[in-house]
């Protein structure tokens, strides 16, 4: 019986300090994540260039990719 209870008892202890680890990126981590490597276009500068002949085809400007979070901050 007091096996049982130490068993649950450290269950218990492990399962309260799993929810306490913080997975969030820290700034001076974000280096890592932003590599040229993740990004989804293999050339930025052909990139570029086809997004300014779509805007020149289409009479239009923006709205082809998401800058922000809604703040209003940018």
């Amino acid at each position: 019986m007091k096996i049982m209870r130490f068993v649950t008892l450290l269950l218990l202890c492990l399962v309260t300090t799993a929810c306490s680890i913080k997975p969030w990126v820290k700034p001076y981590e974000r280096q890592n994540i932003a590599d040229k490597v993740m990004s989804f276009e293999r050339d930025p500068v052909a990139n570029s260039y086809l997004h300014h002949v779509y805007d020149a085809r289409e009479s239009a400007r923006g709205g082809d990719g998401a800058s922000g979070g809604g703040c209003g901050c940018n």
